[in-house]
């Protein structure tokens, strides 16, 4: 097997220079650059295409979500974090791998036999149950790896293997997760199915339009336009508002 292609993203350079020097052991890694902040480590990618990016959480005034924002990343991507409830809950609800500063050798060891043996792809195809509603979901978006909020998902519709997740403002993303895929893991306490190819977050339904067949229009909070709830779910839907 040929080496994977690593860069290193992290605004401190000593941490840089560790992990590079502790990444050196491993012949199944190629350290091919390094990047202290966001604009360098997009231009970085774009030039090298790298398998793996260890990428710091925190960056000078940006984070390391916001560079999954910003740039086509296809590769796989290990989080080096201080210690933060928050994001070693996003991890483990997501099944990523990420070290701990201070990186411990043992630890990096870990994670190198999970890249080389495929155990992280893996165990992201396995669904991890519901996450809560305060939780982040890491979504391939438009060829882009990016966390969504849970709580910012106003609304899922099917489209064949994937969905269009309305998310945010009035923005509608192509993700690649079937609506049974998220109908297993988004809470039921907030999510409810609408329609077989709908499922809205009933925290952004502003109004309820019942029409002469039988059907409703339900009104989302930043959507111009309705999604059409057919009578077989408007039960389940009564049952938490009323209308």
């Amino acid at each position: 097997m040929s080496s994977l292609k690593a860069i290193i993203v992290d605004d401190a350079a000593p941490i840089r220079l560790e992990l590079a020097h502790l990444l050196n052991e491993f012949p199944e890694i190629d350290v091919i650059g390094e990047a202290g902040n966001v604009d360098d480590a997009i231009r970085l990618i774009e030039e090298k295409d790298p398998d793996v990016v260890f990428l710091d959480i925190q960056l000078k005034g940006e984070t390391g979500f916001n560079l999954l924002e910003k740039v086509n990343l296809h590769s796989e991507v290990i989080f080096i974090t201080a210690y933060d409830s928050y994001a070693i809950r996003a991890f483990e609800v997501n099944a990523l791998d990420y070290l701990l500063k201070p990186i411990k050798k043992d630890r990096l060891s870990k994670t190198i036999n999970r890249l080389t043996s495929g155990e992280i792809e893996h165990k992201r195809k396995i669904p991890q149950g519901r996450v809560q509603y305060d939780d982040v979901i890491y979504c391939m978006i438009d060829g882009s790896l990016v966390f969504i909020k849970v709580a910012l998902l106003k609304c899922i519709v099917a489209a064949g293997k994937y969905s269009f997740a309305y998310y945010r403002e009035n923005r509608r993303e192509l993700v690649t997760r079937t609506l049974l895929g998220w109908q297993a893991i988004l809470p039921e306490k907030y999510f409810v199915r609408i329609h077989r190819s709908t499922i809205i977050n009933y925290e952004f339904v502003v109004k309820i339009h019942k029409c002469k067949n039988y059907t409703h229009e339900v009104y989302l909070k930043g959507i111009e336009k309705p999604f059409t709830m057919s009578r077989r779910y408007a039960v389940k839907l009564k049952e938490r508002l009323s209308w």
